[in-house]
């Protein structure tokens, strides 16, 4: 014991610079593993991942446009509000001065006909104007006229919007329904334990993890203050283990009179440890051998495991403020434009239908009894003709 114990004052410094140049070596190395690791993972996985152009829904097609019967009528109506404009502007030249029509012996007085036609149209054509533009317009507050409503009532219109939508539309519980029933849990389960039974057995990613892991722990192990822990562990754990018997009685006896030599050859032992790491890595072989199988048996239990990280995911989900939050970073002009995209062929041709309704409005005053007898009666037959058709279509 005592010969050797001359050599204990070396030897760290000797295992300490035997230990740096793997060491130096695996941290060189270990820069161009993880990624060659991760490169090797992804391309055996991505065989088993769902092709994104032949999978994913093409979502859901814009309905046709409806545009009614009145879309043909529109750029005749589009016209009228000129064609009033230039009857007014007549009017002060000519108004059927003086002329008067007789029809079954009763006696109908032109004059003025088109001043009351015209000033009613357009009245009708710009009340109708004005009340769609104050919807959107001004944008931003004036101080006599105000600002639109939809620009005045944002925020309201946010908040409504994102509750309506997450109460009646995009709920947690509609949420949570439709992915019970499209089965996207199980399927994407079948995906995950074949890309992992793969990726388990596949001889480059094997490789590589493994050459990973074993300089990893060749790293850890040859680290110095590592080595030291250890070596301070394993004597604690040995005087433990030798208990208060003669074999203790020997143990301590053997350190009280070689303790130099004890912790020498536990020092040794320790500075072996890295050339044990290939055996251990080894011994990974078999364990990813079973991994499939054993995926596979748990397959229901990954399910079930999947579908609560997911019901759970959406239980986090705060909707209605993320829907709030969405239509409220919508400035005014955005706003205007998302309600205009689907209501402004209808907005412009009940701004126009004004004129027209305006000039009916205007023959009620240049003749009144005559005119709502003929409005009356084109009313109902108009009325009429819709029911029969709507009946017969039906």
């Amino acid at each position: 014991m005592a010969a050797s114990a001359p050599n204990t004052n070396d030897e760290p410094e000797a295992s300490e610079a035997a230990m740096r140049a793997p060491s130096e070596n695996g941290a060189a190395e270990r820069g161009g593993s993880w990624p060659r690791l991760q490169r090797h993972i992804f391309r055996t996985a991505s065989r088993h991942l769902p092709d994104s152009a032949g999978t994913a829904e093409a979502g859901v097609e814009p309905p046709p446009k409806r545009t009614g019967r009145y879309a043909r009528w529109l750029p005749v109506l589009k016209a009228l509000p000129w064609v009033l404009g230039a009857l007014f502007a007549l009017s002060f030249v000519w108004d059927f001065p003086g002329v008067a029509l007789t029809v079954a012996g009763y006696t109908v007085v032109l004059e003025d006909l088109l001043r009351f036609t015209a000033v009613s149209g357009l009245v009708g054509f710009g009340t109708n104007w004005l009340a769609i533009t104050m919807l959107f317009r001004p944008r931003e507050p004036r101080p006599l006229v105000g600002q639109g409503l939809v620009p005045a009532q944002r925020e309201r219109v946010a908040y409504r919007l994102a509750q309506a939508v997450s109460d009646e539309l995009i709920n947690k519980a509609l949420i949570k329904e439709k992915i019970r029933e499209s089965g996207l849990v199980a399927q994407y389960r079948d995906l995950l334990v074949a890309a992992a039974s793969d990726v388990a057995t596949d001889d480059a990613v094997r490789a590589e993890g493994k050459a990973l892991l074993r300089r990893a722990l060749r790293d850890v192990l040859s680290t110095p203050s590592v080595q030291t822990r250890i070596v301070a562990l394993t004597a604690e754990q040995v005087e433990a283990q030798a208990g208060e018997g003669l074999s203790g009685l020997m143990l301590r006896a053997y350190r009280y009179f070689g303790e130099d030599d004890f912790r020498a050859r536990l020092r040794e032992t320790v500075r072996r440890l890295p050339d044990a790491v290939d055996p251990l890595v080894e011994e990974l072989d078999p364990v990813l051998d079973r991994l499939p199988a054993e995926l596979e048996r748990r397959s229901d239990e990954i399910e079930s495991l999947l579908t609560r990280v997911v019901l759970r995911l959406v239980d986090t989900l705060d909707l209605e403020r993320m829907i709030y939050e969405n239509v409220r970073a919508y400035d005014e002009r955005q706003l205007e434009m998302l309600l205009r995209r689907t209501t402004n062929e209808q907005l412009n041709y009940i701004k126009y239908l004004g004129a027209a309704l305006g000039i009916v409005g205007g023959f009620i005053i240049w003749a009144p009894a005559a005119a709502l007898v003929a409005v009356t009666t084109l009313g109902l037959a108009v009325y009429a003709v819709d029911e029969a058709l709507y009946r017969s279509s039906s």
